[in-house]
């Protein structure tokens, strides 16, 4: 019973659609009219700047984190793995937006794996920034960071069951990145600044 509670708790908290609720209540506007149409924080970040960005980056990597590191110490490995799952679907088709497109659970992927394989977790980390400061897409450093995931997962020596986590999340990451790797490859991607650009 225990572990099923924590699972359906970490759908959710991945269901709670911080992307678009605080530019909705702060701003009286729905982000899913601007730039990539999506609820996650690059597109936050992009459309309104680091002050609503950064809060809604820690607040998806916490509703992945939270659910994970719950199944972790109340369960077992394995539970905080399926909540943390639950959390990254919640987060790509959140029940509180009728299922509608979420984001693409980057944030929400990393604050699980914070929870379940803090090595690899802080390896991936040092890899997305990295390949961010060299590029400038966010798209690419996800998608990256991704490849490296279930890589990174078997060379820490985690468990079969991390490492397929690992490649789970790393899958889904890049196949809800498939539209950005088109725009990559046509040279059409948008490259992301520090400074939201001024709108009128």
């Amino acid at each position: 019973m225990t572990f099923a509670l924590i699972v359906a708790a970490g759908y959710l908290a991945g269901s709670c659609p911080w992307g678009y609720w605080l530019p909705l209540a702060f701003r009286g506007e729905d982000v899913r009219r601007h730039g990539s149409a999506s609820i996650g924080a690059s597109n936050v970040w992009r459309t309104y700047g680091r002050g609503y960005g950064i809060p809604v980056v820690a607040l998806d990597a916490l509703k992945g984190f939270g659910p994970a590191l719950a199944g972790v110490l109340a369960v077992s490995h394995l539970c905080g793995i399926l909540a943390g799952v639950a959390a990254m679907l919640g987060h790509a088709r959140p029940l509180f937006l009728r299922f509608e497109k979420g984001g693409k659970m980057v944030a929400t992927a990393g604050g699980v794996l914070f929870a379940v394989c803090g090595w690899v977790a802080l390896a991936i980390g040092g890899i997305w920034i990295a390949t961010f400061v060299l590029f400038r897409y966010t798209s690419l450093a996800s998608v990256v960071s991704a490849l490296a995931l279930p890589v990174l997962a078997v060379v820490f020596g985690y468990p079969a069951e991390v490492i397929g986590f690992a490649a789970f999340t790393g899958a889904g990451v890049i196949l809800l990145h498939r539209g950005n790797l088109r725009r990559l490859r046509a040279g059409t991607e948008n490259r992301f600044r520090l400074r939201r650009a001024a709108r009128v």
